[in-house]
């Protein structure tokens, strides 16, 4: 994920990184159950202060866009209907899988296309 925060958008560097992030997740390039940077790295990553970072986490996680599990961090939750809920779960699940089994991209989509024919 790249945030960027400038003076030139006009709006204030929270809801810079909030509007970034809630529009990578309706667009699918933070997909549901990603990992986001921990508010001190993003922070530090941006020049800002951990408070401003952390008050843009706070509207996202107010918003549902996404949720902290604690100690383990922020993640992206999965957005729309209970059925759209599952099936990101479950990509996000078989990608995690995959990569730990150290299948390519592009096998897995193979076997993903396959299974969806069967």
């Amino acid at each position: 994920m790249l945030v960027r925060v400038g003076a030139e958008a006009g709006a204030p560097p929270y809801e810079q990184i909030r509007v970034q992030v809630r529009d990578a997740v309706r667009s699918g390039e933070l997909a549901a159950g990603s990992k986001l940077p921990t508010v001190r790295r993003l922070a530090d990553d941006l020049g800002l202060a951990v408070n401003t970072v952390a008050r843009a986490y706070r509207e996202l996680e107010g918003d549902g866009v996404i949720e902290t599990r604690g100690r383990n961090g922020s993640f992206v939750r999965a957005q729309g209907d209970a059925s759209e809920r599952a099936a990101q779960e479950a990509a996000h699940a078989y990608a995690d899988t995959v990569r730990r089994l150290g299948i390519d991209g592009d096998t897995a989509r193979a076997y993903v296309e396959a299974a969806l024919r069967d």
